[in-house]
């Protein structure tokens, strides 16, 4: 993806260029969220769960990526200096991969945050079931493309599934 976001664009343009580029490589957006506090996402439709795995994480081959049956793909969009809540899942793991950047991102097995890693357009992180984490917004807007692995074959992960141990806005 090719997404020229500038420091003046509001969110709504942000999140206009970003959908159009999504669109642009073919793939559905089933559901979108601006009204994140510290930005927002785009779900993609399951059944492109492989062609988003070719687009934005071709050194995966999908047996290599799929725990049970199911992947979720998503574009996170996180607003400069913002930061999403430290916290884990307990039905998921999660593939990222910096689309623009760059962006920080905290990871821990424990509940103490661990220290700020900087990564940048084309870095990618893994984060297994449990694992704490946070994605923090930098300078500029970040975008990451993300997959979930669903853990539970039965109960597979969704919004609900976070555990926030710590989040700027109150959550």
């Amino acid at each position: 993806m090719n997404i020229k976001i500038e420091d003046t664009d509001s969110k709504a343009i942000v999140f206009d260029k970003i959908r159009t580029e999504i669109e642009k490589h073919n793939f559905s957006i089933i559901n979108e969220d601006q009204t994140r506090p510290w930005g927002g996402f785009f779900v993609i439709e399951e059944s492109q769960a492989s062609a988003f795995i070719a687009k934005f994480f071709p050194h995966l081959k999908l047996d290599e990526v799929q725990i049970t049956n199911k992947l979720s793909p998503k574009i996170l969009v996180v607003a400069p200096e913002k930061r999403l809540s430290w916290q884990y899942h307990f039905r998921r793991a999660e593939i990222w991969k910096v689309v623009e950047g760059p962006v920080g991102v905290k990871i821990s097995d424990t509940d103490e945050e661990g220290e700020l890693k900087t990564l940048q357009n084309g870095d990618f992180i893994q984060m297994d079931k449990g694992e704490r984490h946070r994605l923090i917004g930098l300078d500029s807007w970040g975008v990451i493309a993300e997959i979930w692995q669903h853990t539970d074959q039965d109960n597979p992960s969704d919004e609900d599934d976070i555990v926030r141990l710590q989040d700027d806005f109150g959550r």
